[in-house]
């Protein structure tokens, strides 16, 4: 395919406010038969994933490099594999693809927090966004500290909440409920590249009877009354509330497994229009190979046509197929289809070697991921 004769242009403006969405509005039906959860969906780190270890140590002998990953996207500061800057990502990103990526301003927490809330709100005016906004860290995964900030004072106890010294990111409020992640890949030198993964994700709610509270809704819920450790302390000032028959109550703001969000896989709705369009996005970024588009839109049937949506996050090699979060898709499955990355990853990188492009070097890399593993623990709760 000639990408240089696919159109980029950017989407139609986002209003800046908008009516509360439907619970999955825009989304595909949420298939709710079977089981809630699978076996092994919430298992812990090391219970998962020391079988896609054990196989990324075999393809660091078999290609000769202990952090090719970091070589895979060589402008993405380090791969974007760990440790990275989601600033200098949405960066690249706003630089190459303009509207197609959710605005965005950062900055270092420093000072009191009631000094520091003028100048942000002052960059967020500068950068034309009004709040509401999405808080996050500039460095962290799995959905830590992204939090909804609606108010100033939102802002204020944030930013008092965050690590002093560390960057934070205040983005622009796509606001739909549609979300999805969608995996590209491309090996150097291919004419195309190709969606290998599309997951759906959904946020749970609990609608109201007029009777049971809020607590005794989630705890009554087939999937949330499995994991109330995910949702009962999000939600504590509220526990004892009575929600209206019919209200929809969201026990989740961010788009992460972990945190709570619904995954559902996707792959199979992947359409001609879709692969050209994230092939064209993909192209517009230099040297970008793999990693995963999350983006949010008001009607999945106009992302299958390739428009209608807007990026909220690159994650270069770093990035995880989340399909196999799907309650549906087996342990042997999961394990398969992040092996069949980490192949994929390892080949990339090792091509971008030969083209020239150096992985980080070990100091960094160690430099980095502590640095993150330090911030993490710090950073205000995920909503």
């Amino acid at each position: 395919m000639n990408t240089a004769t696919l159109r980029l242009e950017p989407p139609r403006a986002q209003a800046r406010a908008a009516a509360r969405p439907r619970p999955h509005q825009g989304m595909p039906p949420l298939d709710e038969s079977g089981a809630p959860l699978s076996f092994f969906e919430f298992w812990p780190m090391w219970a998962f994933y020391p079988p896609v270890m054990l196989y990324a140590a075999w393809q660091m002998l078999r290609h000769r490099g202990l952090l090719l990953p970091t070589a895979a996207n060589p402008h993405f500061p380090g791969g974007g594999f760990f440790g990275e800057s989601k600033a200098e990502i949405l960066a690249l990103a706003r630089a190459h693809l303009g509207d197609w990526v959710a605005p965005f301003v950062a900055l270092d927490r420093h000072g009191p927090a009631t000094e520091q809330v003028p100048h942000a709100l002052q960059a967020l005016a500068e950068a034309g966004i009004a709040l509401p906004v999405v808080a996050k860290p500039d460095l962290g995964c799995r959905g830590a500290g992204v939090k909804l900030v609606r108010s100033a004072a939102d802002l204020a106890a944030y930013l008092d909440a965050y690590p002093e010294g560390a960057r934070l990111i205040l983005q622009r409020l796509v606001p739909h409920e549609g979300e999805a992640g969608i995996f590209y890949c491309r090996r150097p030198g291919e004419a195309e590249g190709r969606i290998v993964s599309i997951t759906l994700k959904y946020f749970p709610h609990v609608h109201g009877d007029g009777r049971r509270t809020l607590r005794e809704l989630i705890l009554a819920d087939p999937r949330a009354g499995r994991l109330p450790h995910l949702y009962l302390h999000r939600h504590a000032a509220r526990l004892d509330e009575v929600p209206a028959p019919g209200e929809a109550v969201r026990l989740a703001f961010a788009g992460s497994h972990s945190r709570g969000a619904i995954f559902r896989d996707g792959t199979h709705l992947a359409t001609p229009a879709m692969q050209a369009r994230f092939e064209a996005l993909a192209r517009c970024l230099p040297e970008f190979h793999f990693g995963r588009f999350d983006l949010r839109f008001a009607d999945f049937a106009e992302l299958q046509q390739g428009r209608g949506f807007t990026i909220v996050e690159i994650n270069g090699a770093g990035a995880e197929s989340t399909h196999i979060w799907d309650r549906k898709t087996s342990l042997l499955q999961a394990w398969r289809d992040l092996m069949r990355q980490y192949r994929w990853l390892f080949e990339i990188g090792a091509a971008n070697r030969r083209r020239g492009f150096a992985p980080m070097k070990l100091a960094e890399f160690v430099a980095a991921y502590r640095r993150e593993k330090a911030l993490t623990p710090l950073y205000p709760p995920t909503d």
